[in-house]
C-alpha cells in the first residue's frame, strides 16, 4: 500500500494505493484519524487500490464514525472496481458518502 496526502476546497485528500489488507491497513487508519484528530474534513481516495480486505474496511469505518462523531465531512472518492465490490458485499456502498471527485465534495 502506497498513501499520499493533499489539501484540495477545505479536505485533506488521503489517497490509497495498492493492497490495504492485514499489513497495511494499521496505517491507513493512523493516517485517516490523524487528520480528524487535527479536525480536517477527509476525503480517503480509493482510486487506485487494487484489493482491499475487511481491515482495510474497518479502518474507513472507523474514520466515518470519528467523523460523525466530531462533526467533521468524511467520504469515500473514486473508488475503485475491486474497493466497490467488497463495500457493496458488505452493503457500505449505502452507508459511506461516495463521491466521483473532489469536485462533488460540496455537496457533502
Amino acid at each position: 500500500m502506497e498513501c499520499t496526502t493533499r489539501s484540495e476546497n477545505g479536505f485533506t485528500i488521503v489517497a490509497l494505493s495498492g493492497e490495504v489488507d492485514l499489513h497495511y491497513s494499521p496505517k491507513a487508519r493512523e493516517i485517516i484519524l490523524k487528520y480528524l484528530g487535527d479536525k480536517n474534513h477527509v476525503l480517503v481516495d480509493l482510486a487506485d487500490v487494487s484489493y482491499i480486505d475487511s481491515s482495510g474496511v474497518a479502518s474507513l469505518v472507523e474514520g466515518f464514525q470519528h467523523a460523525r462523531t466530531h462533526d467533521l465531512k468524511f467520504a469515500l472518492m473514486g473508488v475503485s472496481e475491486a474497493a466497490m465490490q467488497i463495500l457493496q458485499l458488505s452493503r457500505l456502498d449505502k452507508v459511506f458518502p461516495i463521491i466521483a471527485s473532489v469536485a462533488d465534495a460540496d455537496q457533502l
